[in-house]
């Protein structure tokens, strides 16, 4: 009996040791389904910043892990903001600040998001509007779906159309625009068997201008039903010269006013988020629907937000709440809660990281985000980093959770209580007695900024 009972004991630890070490074997890298959007603001039901929105499969992707209800871009334009979030520096330290700016001159190949995953053996994959103008290196992504013969917008349709003029496209279909076709393309790598772990980013174009979708999309929202955002026709008078010229007031604003169709742009830019959500909900179904659902993070995010009037400015191109603020969705499976909100302040550099992080790759020295999996597990854990957002050499805004601090090239100011004053309408950047505020916001803002180079 005594030889018995320790030759028992060894086999039962050698049997769990070699069940565990199987089990490590046969666990499998994580998936990652990365969804980004052009355009879209924070005019999500979920969100609750416009009531007439209606977005259904946003919602249902909010509900699936943590949505982040205070998140913001590096830059409140398209080709740096993905050059930032994507190639993993801060626009102060490449000089990528504007459209026009050829990210490809800033961000060396290999250094992006999807090198990392293609160097660790996934296959990765892209379609649509991941970096400007649907352009890539193609040296980091195993295949990328081609766009020739495809419309971003749609035969026939012009820049302004939905925006500043009326015309309409009542024979536009849905596989008309290349997002139908960016949704079927990452749909099929969804489905498709493979010993490799796959990275797939599904870039979505809409709702970017032109305003136009398909006319059954414009049914939910009555023109005669379309409400202005909130405004003030003194909002201005409190800015400094600086804010003054991001608002532009005397460009898009002065025409929608002259012309009437202030409503009408509205009524088309929910019709065109009406059309995303629609392609955002069949790459759900598949995604639902994989078997390998259980192993696959999904991310959503948009580049930059987008104005519709508020402060007399329109589009992006400025360092207010509107232009800045983007919805960010997570589901990691074993993770994230179904259904949670974080309300922490956070902002869109932290996406290269944190998908490092959650695959178990090395986050590269070059890269300047914060990864978030304290908040992805906790949602109410301790942060205490603020988003920053640049427009341009030395524009920058630094939010907190309770303030947005600006910082203009020339030296002038803004401050907000944001969570008082959430449409900013009060300049409290002259009061005295927030000197302190303003101080502390501004030990985070780069020392040494790369000078633009046009």
């Amino acid at each position: 009996m005594s030889r018995v009972l320790p030759t028992l004991v060894f086999l039962l630890v050698w049997q769990a040791s070699s069940a565990v070490s199987a089990q490590n074997e046969t666990k499998k890298p994580p998936n990652v389904l990365m969804v980004a959007v052009d355009d879209l603001n924070h005019w999500l039901t979920f969100m609750g910043r416009n009531p007439q929105a209606q977005t259904p499969n946003f919602d249902r992707l909010a509900k699936m892990g943590v949505a982040f209800t205070n998140a913001y871009c590096a830059v409140p334009a398209c080709e740096p903001s993905r050059c930032a979030l994507m190639g993993g520096r801060r626009p102060w330290t490449t000089g990528c600040y504007k459209n026009g700016d050829q990210w490809k001159t800033y961000q060396p190949a290999g250094d992006g998001l999807s090198a990392q995953f293609l160097k660790a053996g996934y296959n990765v994959f892209g379609a649509g509007k991941i970096y400007h103008s649907m352009d890539y290196h193609p040296s980091e992504w195993t295949a990328y779906m081609s766009k020739k013969g495809l419309s971003s917008n749609g035969p026939g349709v012009q820049k302004m159309d939905g925006f500043h003029n009326d015309k309409v496209h009542p024979d536009l279909q849905d596989e008309d625009l290349i997002d139908w076709h960016t949704t079927n393309y990452c749909i099929d790598r969804l489905n498709e068997g493979s010993d490799q772990p796959f990275f797939i980013a599904c870039g979505l174009y809409k709702p970017h201008l032109p305003f136009v979708a398909p006319r059954k999309y414009y049914d939910a929202f009555p023109l005669d039903s379309i409400q202005l955002p909130p405004h003030r026709e003194n909002d201005l008078d409190d800015l400094p010269p600086a804010g003054l010229r991001m608002a532009g007031a005397d460009k898009d604003h002065k025409k929608f006013l002259e012309s009437g169709r202030w409503k009408a742009a509205i009524q088309s830019y929910l019709a065109t988020c009406a059309y995303t959500d629609m392609n955002l909900g069949r790459l759900l179904d598949a995604y639902e629907s994989s078997p390998q659902k259980d192993n696959t993070i999904l991310v959503l995010w948009t580049d930059h937000g987008w104005s519709l009037g508020e402060k007399q400015h329109w589009r992006k191109f400025a360092l207010w709440e509107e232009p800045t603020r983007t919805p960010m969705i997570w589901v990691v499976p074993g993770m994230t809660s179904p259904g949670t909100l974080c309300e922490r302040t956070v902002d869109l550099m932290s996406v290269y990281p944190t998908l490092c992080q959650l695959a178990g790759l090395p986050i590269p020295d070059h890269v300047e985000g914060r990864e978030i999996t304290s908040l992805l597990e906790n949602p109410t854990s301790e942060w205490n980093v603020p988003a920053i957002t640049t427009h341009g050499y030395e524009n920058h805004a630094v939010r907190s959770e309770r303030y947005r601090y600006i910082r203009y090239a020339n030296g002038d100011e803004e401050l907000y209580d944001s969570q008082n004053d959430p449409y900013e309408y009060e300049n409290l950047a002259g009061k005295p007695e927030l000197q302190i505020v303003k101080d502390e916001l501004a030990k985070w803002l780069p020392k040494d900024a790369v000078k633009p180079t046009r």
